[in-house]
């Protein structure tokens, strides 16, 4: 598979456009201002009102409702929430779209499940980094990128010397990607395995780990700031060994106690049963029957803050003893306080 990087992507080309990013969240600010520093022309699209118009602002950034940042933009970013984009799209991007637009997203979800259907003469593109926007934007401020992909969903782009693929790279140098590398994948490929990562590995499975390994030492007698330190804290240091060069890597830096029991006992942790619930899982993504069910949560949602079941987990996780603990530890962390990948103030 062929990586691009900077010299396989032409800058011009976004630096040429007028691009709106409807947005301002975590990826909405961070790709707002890496294209802004790249000498993109940018205008963010919120809703008036919205918290974080002020933010946009004061980070030097134009900021418009959404029917005026659309409106005469050759690229338009949708990086609001995956739950929200169907609404927003049908009624304040699809009127305002002028011919020849490209429209592009960070993620498939709403595309490839067909919750977005996009006119038939609009270009269709996806950039969309792997890591979370506040990691998007600090490693671009510290002169790296966050590897990413892209695809190309329709290239109806007529009479100009470049593709839409052209303009997915040249987006994603404009945010970095092309520094760390780019892959090319589809819609589908990407919403699919990224759907899965995140439920069975990165954010379902690792903090599932997480919480049960804290739970079976505090209900053993050990303390709850022991428990912390093992089953949270250290998931860095061992992440970051395993992100610099492999499993194999982090076997090699690690104490040789630490790497047997590796071998003895994960396989009991994660077993072949562990596999096929993530078969059903994977399976669950495919069918587009996850996709409905979250929709349909946050269809319940009078605020927009969430539906019933993500409202009463999130509630749960405040509540956990590894929340307090963790908190009460951090605090005294001051290494830990001072560049914060998320202000809240700013970001």
């Amino acid at each position: 598979m062929k990586i691009f990087y900077d010299e396989d992507a032409n800058l011009d080309i976004i630096k040429g456009m007028s691009v709106a990013i409807i947005g301002y969240g975590s990826q909405g600010h961070a790709h707002a201002n890496n294209l802004k520093d790249s000498g993109v022309d940018v205008t963010v699209g919120l809703r008036s009102g919205s918290s974080s118009w002020t933010k946009a602002e004061e980070a030097g950034i134009k900021v418009e409702d959404v029917e005026g940042a659309v409106t005469g933009s050759d690229l338009v970013m949708v990086l609001a929430p995956d739950e929200f984009q169907k609404d927003i799209y049908e009624k304040q991007i699809q009127p305002n779209l002028k011919d020849g637009s490209i429209l592009a997203f960070a993620h498939g979800f709403n595309i490839h499940f067909n919750k977005i259907i996009p006119d038939e003469t609009t270009s269709v593109i996806m950039i969309a980094p792997k890591g979370p926007g506040h990691t998007v934007r600090s490693t671009y401020n510290d002169g790296g990128g966050v590897p990413s992909l892209i695809a190309v969903f329709k290239d109806d782009i007529k009479n100009k010397p470049f593709s839409a693929k052209d303009v997915a790279l040249s987006y994603a140098k404009a945010n970095g990607g092309t520094r760390a590398g780019v892959l090319e994948t589809s819609f589908k490929e990407e919403t699919e395995t990224d759907l899965f990562g995140e439920q069975a590995v990165l954010c379902g499975g690792m903090t599932a780990l997480i919480k049960a390994g804290y739970e079976t030492l505090v209900e053993a007698g050990y303390s709850p700031e022991m428990a912390y330190f093992e089953c949270l804290h250290e998931t860095k240091l061992i992440v970051d060994l395993i992100h610099e060069g492999g499993i194999a890597n982090m076997h090699y830096s690690i104490s040789n106690t630490a790497e047997y029991g590796d071998y003895l006992s994960g396989p009991k942790v994660i077993t072949e049963d562990t596999k096929v619930v993530m078969k059903e899982i994977l399976a669950n993504i495919q069918s587009g029957e996850f996709a409905n069910q979250f929709l349909d949560d946050c269809r319940q949602s009078n605020d927009g803050s969430g539906g019933p079941v993500m409202k009463s987990n999130r509630e749960a996780t405040k509540n956990h003893s590894i929340e307090k603990v963790g908190s009460e530890l951090r605090s005294k962390m001051k290494f830990l306080n001072n560049q914060k990948l998320v202000d809240k103030e700013k970001n």
